[in-house]
């Protein structure tokens, strides 16, 4: 496995926090068993595994429950920790008039955007990339007209929509417009996801590591996307999947591991339980 050290004692970490999409399932929604078995016989050695995702608490329930997850879940890219119960544990939505910026900012540019209210996924229009993000997520779509009026006080995020090469060119733009106001980074490359500056996936992972009485340093954080970027820097020991974008790698220190269907996930928990 690229980017692990070949040699030296193994210093004893006590949380693996774990992104969802492209690091543990893959594009076309899979698990590897591999990963599967490790982290299960990580968590019966004690290690706490924590699923960190962009996903809503609906669509990364199944996954947690798929691979064995016990602890809960830090989703909506960080603006909620829940219990798999449901219970929230965290909640740091976008306000309503902050998150109508976004929206308008959208419909001047023709862009899909979606917020959420009550875990349902909420859209003005019923476009494919609606569609395409709902059949990925595992969600259902629901049009509700007027975002203005269907969101409420605050939503967990919102997300445009669009192909890979609009969203390069919106980031920095998006970025800087709201910048100390929201927060925004990719999940996916389609994805251009925008929560509150109290949400992303460190703060959410520094929660739960306060909750359980874990320092950084005793935590590993691993993802591909800009989205894991905070997390990975901020833990112990952080790792990003081959090919992530640079500044996701750069936060790692260039440690790297395999994506989905390669076994990284498995070879970095047996390195971490040696």
């Amino acid at each position: 496995m690229s980017g692990v050290p070949a040699s030296g004692p193994a210093p004893r970490y006590r949380l693996l926090a774990v992104d969802l999409d492209g690091t543990l399932v893959s594009f076309d929604l899979r698990l590897d068993p591999r990963d599967v078995e490790a982290l299960r016989r990580a968590m019966r050695a004690g290690l706490r595994v924590v699923a960190c995702t962009g996903r809503p608490f609906p669509g990364a329930l199944p996954w947690a429950r798929a691979i064995g997850l016990e602890d809960p879940l830090v989703c909506y890219q960080g603006a909620q920790v829940r219990s798999l119960d449901g219970t929230v544990l965290l909640d740091h939505g976008v306000p309503h008039a902050l998150a109508m910026e976004v929206v308008r900012f959208c419909r001047e540019r023709d862009l899909h955007v979606q917020a959420y209210v009550d875990d349902r996924l909420i859209v003005e229009r019923d476009r494919p990339e609606a569609r395409a993000y709902a059949r990925h997520a595992g969600m259902e779509v629901h049009v509700v007209g007027d975002l203005d009026l269907a969101m409420g006080p605050a939503t967990p995020k919102v997300v445009i929509v669009a192909e890979p090469e609009v969203v390069e060119r919106l980031l920095p733009e998006v970025r800087r417009r709201w910048a100390g106001r929201l927060n925004a980074a990719t999940s996916l490359p389609a994805y251009l996801e925008v929560t509150s500056p109290a949400a992303d996936k460190r703060q959410a992972l520094g929660f739960l590591c306060d909750r359980f009485g874990i320092g950084a340093e005793e935590t590993v954080a691993v993802g591909d996307g800009r989205n894991d970027e905070t997390m990975i820097a901020w833990a112990g020991l952080g790792y990003a999947i081959e090919g992530a974008p640079p500044e996701v790698l750069a936060a790692a220190g260039g440690r790297t591991v395999g994506g989905p269907g390669s076994g990284g996930i498995a070879r970095l928990v047996e390195r971490l339980l040696a």
